[in-house]
């Protein structure tokens, strides 16, 4: 994977080399030879006007965290303006990260990140944001700014007149370099850049950064985003705080992870996964969380994918890939679901509608009815495509249903496939399936906990898609059809 190198010269007003040189011969003489892990790093103070090439030319991609406009920004703001003097101690700064880098005279050092999706900055995120905001409020109005993109384009738009109030800003600001000890060492630098997203982590975990982002910096989630909808992809949370939280409602991407273990929990029935590794079907709906745990478990095993470009992760295992392509159907499938299901339910003669958690958008029947608590004013959207639909209750009484669709899989040629091509099966057997379901409904007398935490409603559900696909395929073979 070729990419682009961004080069910069930053300068520190302060600066410390650690370890120095003569710490080296004290670290090298003993036992403690490996103790800095071939990490050299340069600690010290840059002043604000000074780390104007780093808005320029650098993004947060390798920050794990995607800065937004908040509470935390916000007292950083206040900071700079009332007590900029006191900021350097008060703040921890800024983190950089690079294997390639030269020190130059005067406390200057040259940064070349060959890799912004794993150097550049790995801490400080909201902190650049905050400093990027508050030198271009002297040029701009900030008001709008919710995420780092945001400042990036108004920073571009008004660079010239940034110029022009350069030296205003004297403020020191907390600066840290992380690079090898030994750029000239082919197994040191290696070594760092395998380093580089175990430090960026760590240095996070106060910020309470979510597993989900540091699986995405690794690459876990490549082949999942560009098998999806682009319409679903650009929706997903793929890491924290990246969302505007004045668009829609986006999608966590540990939904897609539990989504993921239907296909892939398949394939470990087959015995085709390289480790036995599974998710109870319960644990889709209820615990999530477990669910991206074991994603992670299967992803970074050797025999499914392998580190390429650092801490990047390249899947290179079949079957793991053949339920990734039946896991880009399933948010959609999900939603059909959801969006098909009262219907369905109700051809079988029965009343969905009719269930106090279940609420219907109808205006006219709302504006006629004596008792309203069975509307809803606003029309309810689907979770992924956000469809319209006319009925909203809780999705834990469909997530079964959703589990069904592994009775429509199989094995071909050592790959998970659909046996049927799935929307068309659910157009046509939804609704046997649905009258099917009402038992499990009604033993759990409509308890979405109950059926969604419950795994025989989910191994049901299973049962009654397979019993569906053989008739389908009994019909198919009357018909001459034996694909």
């Amino acid at each position: 994977m070729t990419t682009e190198t961004t080069k910069l010269v930053i300068r520190f007003a302060l600066v410390a080399e650690q370890p120095n040189p003569r710490d080296e011969d004290r670290l090298t003489s003993g036992t403690e030879e490996n103790s800095i892990a071939g990490i050299k790093r340069y600690t010290g103070f840059a002043r604000g006007k000074d780390l104007y090439p780093l808005f320029d030319h650098v993004s947060l991609e390798a920050n794990p965290r995607a800065a937004k406009v908040g509470a935390v920004v916000k007292d950083i703001l206040e900071s700079l303006s009332r007590t900029p003097d006191l900021f350097p101690f008060k703040s921890k700064g800024v983190l950089l990260g690079t294997a390639d880098y030269e020190a130059l005279q005067r406390n200057r050092f040259e940064l070349r990140f060959n890799d912004p999706a794993s150097e550049g900055v790995l801490d400080g995120g909201h902190n650049m944001l905050a400093i990027g905001m508050h030198m271009l409020s002297a040029v701009a109005d900030v008001s709008k700014i919710q995420l780092w993109d945001d400042m990036k384009e108004l920073w571009d738009d008004n660079r010239v007149a940034l110029e022009k109030v350069k030296d205003r800003f004297d403020f020191l600001v907390p600066v840290e370099l992380l690079v090898p000890s030994d750029v000239e060492d082919e197994r040191v630098v290696s070594d760092f850049e395998m380093s580089v997203l175990e430090i960026c982590a760590a240095r996070n975990n106060n910020a309470q950064l979510t597993q989900e982002t540091k699986s995405n910096k690794m690459g876990f989630y490549d082949e999942i985003r560009g098998r999806l909808d682009k319409s679903i992809a650009d929706r997903v949370e793929w890491k924290s705080n990246e969302w505007d939280s004045n668009e829609a409602r986006p999608i966590k991407v540990r939904d897609l992870l539990a989504l993921a273990w239907i296909p892939l929990n398949f394939a470990n029935e087959k015995k085709l996964l390289p480790i036995d590794i599974s998710v109870s079907p319960q644990n889709i709906y209820r615990n999530k969380g477990e669910c991206s745990k074991q994603f992670d478990k299967l992803m970074a095993d050797p025999s499914v994918s392998q580190k390429v470009d650092g801490p990047i992760h390249e899947l290179h295992n079949e079957v793991v890939s053949s339920a990734f392509d039946i896991l880009a159907d399933l948010p959609k499938l999900y939603d059909r679901i959801y969006a098909d299901f009262p219907e369905a339910y109700n051809s079988n003669g029965y009343r969905f509608g009719g269930n106090n958690i279940v609420k219907i958008y109808d205006p006219a029947r709302r504006a006629a009815a004596k008792d309203k608590s069975g509307f809803v004013l606003t029309r309810p959207t689907t979770q992924f495509t956000n469809e319209a639909v006319d009925y909203r209750y809780p999705d834990g009484l469909i997530m079964p249903l959703v589990y069904g669709l592994k009775g429509l899989m199989t094995v071909k040629d050592g790959s998970v496939v659909w046996a049927t091509e799935p929307f068309d099966f659910l157009d046509k057997y939804l609704s046997d399936i649905a009258g099917a379901y009402r038992l499990v409904l009604d033993m759990a007398r409509f308890d979405p906990q109950k059926l969604a935490k419950n795994q025989a409603s989910h191994e049901f559900a299973v049962g009654e898609f397979e019993k569906a696909l053989l008739k389908h395929k009994a019909a198919r073979a009357d018909e001459g059809v034996f694909a």
